[in-house]
């Protein structure tokens, strides 16, 4: 097995926000099963962090594909407005895995569960022509997320 090379860099993560969405409740589109797809309207939120201050704006969505095998793949697009007034285009996809189907009982029963008990990842890409948040058009970052209180919580992070 041939390692890395010691000399190449290694990858680091840096928390670079953490966005807080208000969605309004499900709405099932269609399949049963393997395959549903739901919609989840983006209603609102917030947006904070050490690099980024935003409002989640409403009228988004995130469309989750329950795929029936403890694995939920997952869309978003939504926008924010930052604190400046600039605007910023957000598409974000991942998974929602669970562990054991009574750790998807207990999500779709409406229990936030740690963060440490099952995988929701994301891979977030961003748009604006805001000249001051461009460095958000070129970097690539991950998602951790979790339910919180009636929100999707997602920590970025930035991947250098």
């Amino acid at each position: 097995m041939n390692l890395p090379d010691p000399d190449l860099p290694q990858p680091r993560l840096t928390f670079a926000f953490e966005a807080r969405v208000d969605t309004a409740p499900m709405v099932p589109i269609g399949g049963r099963g393997a395959d549903a797809l739901l919609f989840f309207p983006i209603t609102g939120g917030t947006v904070r962090g050490p690099k980024l201050n935003a409002t989640v704006l409403p009228g988004g969505g995130d469309w989750a594909t329950d795929r029936g095998d403890l694995v939920t793949e997952l869309e978003a697009r939504y926008l924010i407005q930052a604190d400046d007034g600039a605007v910023i285009d957000i598409v974000n996809r991942g998974f929602h895995r669970a562990m054991t189907p009574e750790q998807m009982e207990r999500i779709v029963a409406g229990e936030d569960l740690p963060e440490s008990e099952y995988y929701y990842r994301t891979s977030p890409m961003f748009r604006t022509d805001a000249p001051q948040h461009r460095w958000l058009t070129h970097t690539v970052f991950v998602g951790m997320a979790r339910s919180e209180l009636g929100q999707v919580c997602i920590r970025f992070f930035e991947l250098a």
